[in-house]
């Protein structure tokens, strides 16, 4: 009799998760994976968007196509899971599974900081950045800020992206010159994880495009009708559009079930990604993962892809007894957009201690267009 495999969340993650499964595991055994989206879209593809160098259909696919590789697929809200069962509940309906794998990313709550939805435009959604898009198409001058809200966010390297190239889109419209650009961020340096050195290239970055850098500034309220933003340090600061990265924070699925520690997050183990229940895994963006640093492991799609590769294959593994353990190892890299068709890209050991071991390459057209290739690979590879 066959086993089933049940993969939460058809993200990065998940999908890398549930076609690995179904291309290791054999016919008889299930592989099902759950979302409440009908459609995918690549994430980093925002970024263009936002710039007006991609539609939403560009990087948007019907997760109906999973049905082809094999892979059966539920739409819905995961209303209930229970890890010591390894069942769920959606749209009513049960199901059970012999691993569990939930790879449910995190949720946005720009309502935790009062004004904040109502004062700016949220850079990681596609109604955000659709919506930026259209307003950049407007701006003929004022004062812009970009704001992580909270220290810890996924994909560190995006807000950073994102202002070098909403300055470079100004610049083509000709109009740069009529703003005056700031970045509010929460964190102390840009993608603090990486230690000093890449932080401090990046800020070069940004600083040389004329965007004045204020680190360390927790947004405590915004208040939409003077348009003035108010940080818990007593500095204020004013703007005419504002572009943010939202709080984030783990589904309440997951809190009613009992995954998370007290860092708000699901704990698991570096290397193999079980939590505390056998036969349950978590991967990706709603996971915690301590450094030697002090710091958590950076929550990005490279690391949901290397966890769910490990997943995967350590799951199919004990199931059939062919192939070897894998191990997650903390490596991955990062593409950093600079605009002007030039993008750098960060890599190397997250798990290297007493800190990580990660390089910069400068931008560069080569890597820019690497970028885009990933795109197409990954549009491709996956649909």
């Amino acid at each position: 009799m066959g086993r089933t495999a049940l993969i939460l969340g058809a993200g990065l993650g998940g999908l890398v998760a549930a076609e690995t499964l179904r291309k290791l595991l054999p016919a008889s055994d299930r592989v099902i994976a759950v979302d409440r989206a009908e459609r995918h879209f690549f994430p980093p593809s925002l970024l263009w968007l936002m710039v007006g160098e991609r539609t939403p259909e560009d990087f948007t696919r019907s997760l109906d196509r999973l049905a082809g590789r094999g892979v059966e697929l539920r739409h819905g809200e995961v209303t209930r899971i229970d890890p010591q069962r390894r069942e769920i509940e959606i749209a009513g309906e049960s199901l059970a599974a012999d691993a569990l794998v939930i790879a449910l990313g995190a949720e946005y709550a720009p309502e935790a900081i009062p004004g904040l939805a109502q004062a700016g435009l949220n850079l990681y959604t596609m109604d955000g950045a659709t919506a930026i898009r259209d307003t950049l198409a407007r701006f003929e001058g004022g004062r812009i800020v970009v704001l992580t809200a909270a220290p810890m966010y996924k994909c560190p390297a995006a807000p950073y992206e994102a202002a070098l190239l909403v300055d470079s889109h100004l610049r083509k419209r000709g109009v740069r010159d009529k703003a005056t650009f700031e970045f509010f961020a929460a964190e102390p340096r840009p993608m603090a994880v990486t230690g000093p050195e890449l932080g401090a290239a990046v800020r070069g970055l940004i600083e040389a495009r004329g965007i004045v850098y204020h680190p360390e500034h927790q947004v405590k309220e915004i208040d939409p009708a003077a348009r003035r933003i108010n940080f818990a340090n007593g500095v204020s600061a004013e703007y005419d559009l504002l572009l943010y990265v939202p709080p984030h924070r783990a589904p309440a699925v997951a809190r009613a079930a009992g995954l998370l520690n007290e860092s708000g997050w699901i704990p698991v183990d570096r290397h193999t990604l079980q939590t505390q229940f056998e036969n349950v895994f978590a991967l990706g963006d709603i996971t915690i993962i301590p450094l030697k640093m002090g710091r958590p492991l950076p929550k990005a799609g490279v690391f949901a892809h290397g966890q769910a590769e490990a997943v995967a294959h350590n799951i199919a593994c004990a199931w059939t007894g062919k192939g070897t353990p894998r191990k997650f190892s903390g490596e991955g890299m990062c593409f950093i957009e600079a605009g002007g068709g030039r993008a750098g890209i960060g890599k190397g050991n997250f798990y290297a201690e007493p800190v990580p071991q990660v390089e910069m390459r400068q931008p560069s057209l080569m890597w820019h267009a690497a970028k885009i290739l990933y795109e197409k690979y990954w549009l491709y590879r996956r649909f």
